[in-house]
C-alpha cells in the first residue's frame, strides 16, 4: 500500500507542478517534509540528501558564476556576431552561445546577450532570440558543468552509489548533437517572425494605466474637450469606472474623479501624457513620472515578483521606479496593471528614478534590455584572472588532479579575497530554491526506491516494452523525460524520472549508465513550450513571440535532437559492458 500511496503523492505533485501556482521548491520540500512526518524517510537520510557532494558542487559552481557573469567578454565579442546575412548571423551567434554555455550558466549567457540582440539594428531580433535560447541549452549538454541539470543527474547517480559522471563524458554525444541542431537552426531561420530591427518600441503593445486624481481639471470634461483624442502615438483604449469597463471610449465620454484610463501605443510617445495635470500613474503624477528615464527590463527566473502583483510588492517603493507598461510575448494585457500577477519573462517598461540602478536587488529580479547595466563589469585584468582561474579548475578536474568541488572552493576563496565576489552578492543570489528542490528530491528518490514505487513503475515499463526489449524501454524513458521537461521544468523532470529510470535499467539487467545519460539529455530537451525553460521565458516577451513560433522553430530541433541522442547514447555507453 505504501508504494501506491507514494505514487499517488507523486501524481499530485506532478499536477501541482503543471498548474504552476506554487514553485517547485515549495512543492518538493513540502512533499519531502510529509514523507518525513509519515516516517517514510528518516532524519539522517533527509539531512544526507542536502549534504550530497554533487549538490554542494552545483551550489559552488553557481556562486562562482556570479563573478564570471560580470566579465565583459560576452559584450565585446557579441558586437561582431550579427553582421552579414541573417543565416550567418544565426550561425555565429548560436555557435558562440553554445561555446559559452558549455562552461557558464545558460541564463547568464542569454542574459548577457539579450539586451545587445534586442537593441541592435542589423538583424531582426525575433530571428535571433529563439536560436540564442536553444543554443544555450545545446551548449549545456556538452559538459558536466554546462547546465545545472547535468549536475543534478550526477547528484542522483552519486546518491544511488553509481560512479560520478566525468567532466567531458557528455561531450561524446553532446557535441555532435549540438552541431546538428545548430545546422537545423540556420536552415529553418525563416520560420521565425521577422519584426523590423530597431522597431521594437514602436510595435510593442505596452499599456499605461493612469488615474484621474481628485481636483483634477480633467474632471467633468469630455475626452474630446480634454484633447485626449489627438495624442501623437498614443491611444486611449478603455476607462475603468467603479468596477465597470468602458470600451471603446467615445469622444463625448465625460471623465470623473477616480477614473482609470488605460493607454496603449509607442513607448517613445508616453511622455505625451506629461501635459495632463491631475493624472496619476501608480500614485505619482504622470508629468513627474514620465520625465524619468525609461528602462525596459525582463523579469528574471529568480525574481521575487513572479506570481505577485505590482500592488502586492509596492513596486515603486521597492525599486524607485514606476511601471509604465507590461508586455507578455505579443499578448495585449488590459485592465488594471497593478492587479495582474506577473510572470517570469514579462517585459516591464519602467520610469526609473534616480536611485533605481543603486538598488542591490535588481540583478536578482531583472534582465535589462536598454539603459545601463545593473552591475559594473570587471576590468580586463580582473576578467582575465577570473576566467583563467575557472579554466584552470576545469582542466584540473578533467585531468583528475583535483576534484571539481575542491577546485571551485579554492576559486571562490580567491574571488572573495580579491573582492571580485562579495558575501553580500552571494547572499542576494544564493540559489535557495534549487537547494531545496534538489535536496528534497534526493530524499524523495530514496522513498520511491525503498517503498517499491520505482520498482512498480519499472515493472509496468518492462511489461509495456516487452516486445521491444531494452531499446524500447530506453526510448520510453527518454520520451517520458522530455514530456515532463516541457510540462514542468528540467530539474524537476530529472528528479521525478531518475529513480524510475534506475529501477528500469535494473529490471532489464543492463548497465544503468546509458539510462542515466538519456535522462540528462532528455531533461534538457525543452524546445517546444516557452513556459518550461527559463531562457525561453527570458526571450519570449523580448522577441514578441507567440506559442506557435516556438513550435515551428522547436519541432525540427527537437526531432533532430531526439534522434541524435537516442542513436548515439547506446553507441557511446553500451547497455552491456565488455
Amino acid at each position: 500500500m505504501t508504494a501506491y500511496a507514494v505514487l499517488g503523492s507523486i501524481g499530485l505533485l506532478l499536477g501541482l507542478l503543471i498548474h504552476g501556482r506554487f514553485s517547485p521548491a515549495v512543492l518538493f520540500s513540502g512533499c519531502a517534509g510529509i514523507y518525513y512526518l509519515l516516517g517514510w524517510v528518516d532524519q539522517t537520510a533527509l539531512l544526507d540528501s542536502f549534504s550530497n557532494p554533487a549538490l554542494a558542487t552545483l551550489i559552488l559552481l553557481l556562486l562562482v558564476s556570479l563573478a564570471l557573469e560580470r566579465s565583459p567578454l560576452l559584450d565585446r565579442l557579441s558586437d561582431t556576431l550579427l553582421k552579414g546575412r541573417p543565416a550567418m548571423a544565426t550561425l555565429r551567434l548560436s555557435s558562440f552561445a553554445v561555446a559559452m554555455s558549455a562552461f557558464m550558466n545558460n541564463t547568464a549567457v542569454v542574459g548577457a546577450l539579450l539586451g545587445m540582440v534586442s537593441r541592435q539594428r542589423l538583424q531582426p531580433a525575433s530571428r535571433l532570440l529563439i536560436p540564442l535560447s536553444y543554443a544555450s541549452i545545446l551548449g549545456g549538454i556538452t559538459t558536466l558543468v554546462g547546465t545545472s541539470t547535468n549536475l543534478v543527474v550526477n547528484s542522483f547517480a552519486v546518491n544511488a552509489g553509481l560512479p560520478a559522471l566525468e567532466m567531458f563524458q557528455f561531450s561524446i554525444v553532446g557535441v555532435p548533437v549540438a552541431l546538428a541542431c545548430i545546422a537545423v537552426l540556420v536552415l529553418t531561420n525563416r520560420l521565425l517572425p521577422a519584426h523590423a530591427p530597431g522597431d521594437s518600441e514602436a510595435a510593442s503593445p505596452y499599456f499605461l494605466e493612469a488615474r484621474v486624481a481628485p481636483g483634477s481639471a480633467l474632471i467633468g470634461r469630455s475626452i474630446e474637450h480634454n484633447q485626449m483624442r489627438s495624442l501623437d502615438g498614443l491611444f486611449l483604449l478603455e476607462i475603468e469606472r467603479h468596477d465597470r469597463l468602458i470600451s471603446p471610449v467615445g469622444p463625448d465620454e465625460v471623465l470623473q474623479e477616480g477614473d482609470v484610463l488605460v493607454f496603449t501605443g509607442e513607448v517613445g510617445k508616453m511622455q505625451a501624457l506629461q501635459r495632463f495635470a491631475g493624472l496619476q500613474v501608480f500614485g505619482a503624477r504622470a508629468d513627474a513620472l514620465l520625465k524619468s528615464n525609461l528602462v525596459e527590463v525582463v523579469i528574471a527566473s529568480q525574481s521575487e515578483l513572479a506570481n505577485r502583483t505590482l500592488r502586492e510588492v509596492d513596486f515603486r517603493t521597492m525599486f524607485d521606479a514606476g511601471v509604465v507598461g507590461i508586455r507578455r510575448g505579443d499578448k495585449r494585457l488590459t485592465g488594471q496593471l497593478g492587479r495582474i500577477p506577473l510572470r517570469v519573462g514579462d517585459c516591464l517598461l519602467l520610469a526609473a528614478g534616480a536611485d533605481f540602478f543603486q538598488h542591490r536587488n535588481l540583478d536578482r529580479n531583472f534582465h535589462v534590455l536598454n539603459g545601463l547595466g545593473l552591475r559594473p563589469k570587471l576590468t580586463n585584468t580582473q576578467s582575465a584572472a577570473a576566467l583563467s582561474g575557472f579554466a584552470l579548475v576545469i582542466a584540473l578536474s578533467a585531468l583528475e588532479w583535483l576534484s571539481l568541488f575542491s577546485g571551485l572552493l579554492l576559486l571562490m576563496a580567491g574571488l572573495l579575497a580579491t573582492r571580485l565576489l562579495t558575501l553580500a552578492e552571494m547572499r542576494r543570489r544564493f540559489p535557495f530554491d534549487l537547494l531545496l528542490t534538489i535536496g528534497s528530491s534526493l530524499a524523495m528518490a530514496k522513498v520511491l526506491e525503498t517503498s517499491g514505487a520505482a520498482e512498480l513503475i519499472a515493472g509496468w515499463m518492462r511489461a509495456a516494452f516487452a516486445d521491444f526489449g531494452v531499446m524500447g524501454a530506453f526510448v520510453g524513458v527518454y520520451l517520458m523525460t522530455v514530456v515532463l521537461t516541457e510540462l514542468i521544468s528540467n530539474n524537476a523532470a530529472a528528479a521525478l524520472v531518475f529513480p524510475i529510470t534506475l529501477s528500469t535499467a535494473r529490471a532489464f539487467g543492463v548497465d544503468p549508465l546509458p539510462f542515466v545519460m538519456i535522462v540528462a539529455y532528455g531533461a534538457s530537451a525543452g524546445f517546444l513550450i516557452p513556459f518550461g525553460y527559463q531562457t525561453h521565458l527570458m526571450v519570449y516577451s523580448a522577441g514578441r513571440y507567440r506559442m506557435g513560433d516556438f513550435l515551428r522553430a522547436g519541432l525540427p530541433v527537437s526531432l533532430v535532437y531526439g534522434i541524435g541522442v537516442l542513436a548515439l547514447v547506446p553507441l557511446a555507453f553500451p547497455f552491456v559492458r565488455n
